[in-house]
């Protein structure tokens, strides 16, 4: 693996760490939103996170389209 494929994997994954940091900041309820399922009955409780899925799904599908180019 040449350095320059390792220097810009770092730079992708600190500036999307830092965009992730900033949408916490702003309020995103990151890991609870609204399309993610959650069932509570008595004592029981099943949480299934599916727009949560299909968000961190689209955005490493971005990242590493990234690192074939």
């Amino acid at each position: 693996m040449p350095i320059f494929t390792v220097g810009k994997l770092l730079v992708v994954v600190g500036l999307a760490i830092a965009a992730l940091g900033l949408l916490v900041m702003l309020g995103l309820p990151f890991g609870r939103l609204p399309g993610d399922i959650v069932v509570r009955r008595g004592n029981f409780s099943f949480y299934f996170p599916l727009a949560t899925s299909i968000i961190l799904s689209i955005l490493l599908t971005l990242v590493f389209a990234l690192f074939r180019r």
